[in-house]
């Protein structure tokens, strides 16, 4: 049970961290964001790891391990994240977070076929329940209109890039824990954190390189200097890193190597139901019976699938 009970409290640090990285996405944008949140992550993470190995850097990676996590990295931190915070300021992060229930699906996919792990029978049925949950929140009934047509409530580009967000997650998973087999290959440290940090710590280093290129390329150098002025904006991004890139994707990796890819991943996929408390009571936003019911259907959905 380790590994699902952090796996559960990755959830809770995920529903926090998405609501600061919404408010920071919106002053700043997706991509400087995205920058100083791994910033502050590799910082974070590297602290962590001279304290507990005497290296800032992972000690005794080998080239196998250091080619899977680049690519998680990438595929979760650059592609995946760059689109799911990006979509934060097209549509709210509840409903970012409810297409993430997606997620652990393309997770199960690529754990087939990377890693071997079964699927379940009812993956169809699961499947299925999570796509009407999601229908249900993003879809609105047109009334007075004589036809009761339903419409997409939310804007068509935010969803699909939320839906790019929950493939870079879920594919990103699966390579880390190929990575992290390849590391345990090479190197047994006697403490159990340190293998999910260190390869956590490539994946920053990778996120943090290709987004310092991109914004370069694009010219956006002077737009970063101002967004790291904004005092407001930075402070969420630190919360948010504290919350997102540091606890919880360590943990996050922590609970994949202790559990089975798919059980952690749909336990980490509740995060669409745990968000809506803090939404509700703190920032006093309206919560609609479909909006729970929907998402209570995905992450039901998300179950089934891994029966």
């Amino acid at each position: 049970m380790r590994g699902e009970t952090i796996a559960l409290g990755v959830a809770v640090l995920w529903s926090l961290n998405s609501l600061f990285f919404e408010h920071a996405s919106k002053r700043i944008g997706s991509l400087n964001l995205n920058l100083i949140r791994l910033v502050f992550a590799f910082l974070f993470i590297g602290l962590t790891l001279w304290a507990t190995s005497g290296s800032f850097l992972p000690l005794n990676a080998d080239k196998a391990t250091w080619a899977w996590m680049s690519l998680s990295g990438f595929v979760g931190f650059v592609l995946g994240d760059y689109f799911l915070f990006a979509s934060y300021t097209m549509i709210m992060a509840r409903y970012s977070q409810l297409m993430m229930t997606l997620a652990p699906l393309f997770a199960a996919i690529f754990g087939f076929i990377l890693l071997g792990e079964q699927m379940s029978w009812l993956s169809l049925a699961g499947m299925c329940l999570t796509l009407t949950g999601i229908s249900i929140s993003v879809l609105k009934k047109q009334n007075g209109t004589g036809n009761n047509r339903v419409h997409m409530d939310l804007p068509l580009k935010g969803i699909i890039f939320a839906l790019i967000g929950a493939l870079g997650q879920g594919v990103g998973i699966v390579l880390s824990k190929q990575g992290m087999i390849a590391y345990e290959k090479v190197y047994s440290p006697d403490n159990a954190l340190y293998i999910p940090l260190a390869a956590t710590q490539i994946r920053t280093i990778i996120g943090t390189i290709s987004f310092a290129a991109i914004i370069l390329l694009r010219g956006g150098a002077g737009n970063f200097i101002r967004s790291i002025k904004d005092k407001k904006a930075c402070g969420s991004a630190f919360a948010g890193s504290v919350l997102g890139p540091y606890l919880g994707v360590t943990l996050s990796l922590m609970a994949v190597q202790y559990a089975n890819t798919a059980v952690a991943s749909t336990i980490m996929a509740t995060v669409p139901i745990l968000i809506l408390v803090p939404e509700y009571f703190i920032l006093k936003r309206k919560v609609t019976w479909q909006q729970v019911a929907g998402a209570v259907l995905s992450v039901g959905g998300v179950t089934l699938f891994f029966i």
